[in-house]
């Protein structure tokens, strides 16, 4: 009867487990800038797509949504940006997906054409930076790694990719999975940077 019982468990169907998303605690703690990925690990267009509209998300000035990216995954696009990066080359030398960041000028900051304040385009920059932080949480939370590169050539970027003049390229993100632990770093002590008054 025991091996009646055991024979029926075996042919019943897998019940898949449910994937528990991580809190938002778990993400901020475990982001950390990744300098090695696993070359044996790909992120498929799909899940690139779901990562970025998580990105739409982010606010900017007036909503004017500045941010623009460029996605390489293609051998040959992954290989042309990689020579376009300095010595972050050998960091990412085995992530699937690098982000070119970029923003429109003369929209966030902007009032009637006219910069609303002394910041004028910084707002874009801030915005962009915004979108990118939502960018490499969204990708934390889904089990992905990031770094976060301002070494670039960026008329060499905007060539390649492209880009029109009327955008700053600001950042290459790569994207991919970790290949090993890295060490949490040191951050300053609250009291340096956090005045309450």
């Amino acid at each position: 009867m025991l091996m009646t019982a055991l024979a029926a468990l075996m042919v019943l169907p897998a019940v898949a487990q449910e994937t528990k998303s991580p809190s938002f605690d778990e993400v901020l703690t475990s982001r950390r800038s990744i300098r090695k990925y696993d070359a044996t690990k790909k992120i498929s267009e799909a899940e690139v797509r779901r990562l970025m509209e998580a990105v739409q998300e982010a606010p900017s000035w007036a909503n004017q949504q500045p941010s623009k990216y460029y996605v390489a995954m293609s051998p040959e696009k992954l290989a042309a940006v990689k020579e376009l990066i300095g010595g972050n080359k050998r960091n990412v030398q085995d992530a699937p997906v690098l982000i070119i960041s970029t923003f429109e000028r003369g929209k966030s900051g902007f009032f009637r054409g006219n910069p609303a304040n002394e910041v004028g385009d910084g707002w874009g920059a801030y915005d962009n930076g915004l979108s990118n932080c939502y960018l490499i949480l969204q990708a934390r939370a889904m089990g992905f790694d990031t770094l976060i590169m301002g070494m670039r050539e960026s008329d060499k970027l905007r060539a390649l990719f492209n880009i029109p003049d009327s955008e700053t390229v600001m950042a290459v993100i790569s994207l991919g999975y970790r290949a090993a632990e890295p060490v949490q770093p040191r951050h300053r002590q609250l009291d340096d940077v956090v005045k309450f008054y």
